[in-house]
């Protein structure tokens, strides 16, 4: 997901050092004659070592042809190098401090997961972390070719927007509960198995029973604008039909999550629909948004928190809402936009719980951010 341009400086690359008796990689832990079988029956990637200033190098390799890095945010796409004389490709590069990514290898006109790499995020993902990134407990390993099943119950709505109808997916983790609305919803179903991850932390005890709804969506720059069909249809139309088949939804313990434009959403909601959406979990929310302001040349560039902060200025009353709000701490434009909105519900009465991940705008650094967040926005 690429809703916000990338406001973090290129990394650098360091020169891996010159072949010797232990192998070119040998700083990394990966001993023997690169580009051998044996070499690539033992490597793994990416690997990290510190850099003595803080932060850390990290070994990115891949065998066959000419590929490129592709960060899902923070740094640029970045070549790999090959070493001569082998079917060996590397780039060594330095992330900061507490960093966590997703990536994808770029090769043969294809994007492809890291077979290195046991950690992927749907078919063509994989996830990278540097040593110091805090843990992400109930998240699975889940590989490349592993495929999370599907919830059983659908449910067909329209969306109240254009673009026809579509599938909702509900699962009741430890017996279901409050209803938690995750927008984006297919992300949480393909690249990351939300499904799973909230019923481990339900069974840790970290958080109550609740039903999963997963909300696709078909134009996020359209639905997770500042707009009123989205929330219209839902109190309007996915509510009675989830009510319908067994799920009753209290608006009073009803949960929305949403990342970047989906957060704006949530955010928007709670100010317009405060009948509707009383507990928000949102992480890098869009706030920098405007009318125009994405088609303009420098989208972020613009009065800090956007429209909602205006909104916000006029005044609402929040004091029934509850609002855990997360942004990446390597998003450096967007923090100040975070900043503002944070201060402005606040002081609009509403209960407000503020974090940073270890992340830039990344689902990797969302992942925790979410089941905390939905378990302290239930209280």
């Amino acid at each position: 997901m690429h809703d916000e341009p990338s406001s973090s400086p290129a990394p650098s690359q360091a020169a891996v050092p010159a072949p010797g008796g232990h192998g070119p990689f040998a700083p990394f832990g990966l001993s023997g004659e690169a580009g051998t079988d044996a070499f690539w029956t033992a490597a793994r990637s990416p690997v990290s070592v510190p850099d003595g200033d803080g932060g850390w190098r990290t070994l990115f390799l891949w065998r066959g042809s000419e590929a490129v890095v592709d960060f899902e945010s923070w740094s640029p796409p970045l070549p790999l190098h090959r070493l001569a004389g082998t079917d060996c490709w590397y780039a060594e590069v330095r992330m900061p401090a507490r960093l966590r990514v997703t990536y994808r290898v770029l090769a043969g006109g294809a994007a492809h997961a890291d077979p290195l790499n046991p950690a992927g995020a749907g078919a063509d993902r994989s996830l990278a972390a540097t040593p110091d990134a805090p843990a992400q407990p109930h998240w699975p390993v889940v590989g490349a070719d592993d495929v999370p099943p599907l919830p059983r119950t659908r449910l067909r709505w329209t969306g109240g927007l254009p673009g026809g109808r579509r599938t909702a997916r509900v699962h009741p983790v430890g017996g279901g509960g409050p209803v938690v609305l995750l927008l984006d919803g297919d992300d949480w179903l393909y690249l990351h198995p939300a499904t799973a991850a909230f019923e481990s932390a339900v069974a840790a005890g970290d958080m109550q029973p609740v039903t999963l709804v997963f909300l696709p969506a078909k134009d996020r720059a359209t639905e997770y604008a500042c707009r009123p069909g989205l929330w219209e249809a839902v109190g309007g139309e996915l509510l009675p039909l989830l009510a319908k088949s067994g799920v009753p939804a209290d608006p009073d313990r009803l949960v929305v999550a949403g990342q970047s434009l989906g957060g704006l959403s949530a955010l928007y909601a709670a100010l317009e629909f405060p009948g509707l959406v009383r507990r928000i979990a949102v992480q890098s929310a869009s706030v920098w948004w405007a009318p125009g302001a994405a088609e303009s040349a420098d989208p972020l560039g613009g009065p800090l928190g956007g429209a909602l902060a205006e909104r916000l200025r006029g005044g609402p009353d929040l004091s029934g809402l509850r609002c855990a709000f997360d942004v990446g701490e390597h998003e450096p434009r967007m923090l100040p936009h975070c900043e503002v909105v944070e201060e402005l519900t606040a002081r609009a009465g509403a209960a407000v719980r503020v974090s940073r991940s270890a992340a830039g705008h990344d689902r990797a650094g969302w992942r925790h951010a979410l089941l905390r967040d939905v378990a302290w926005a239930l209280g």
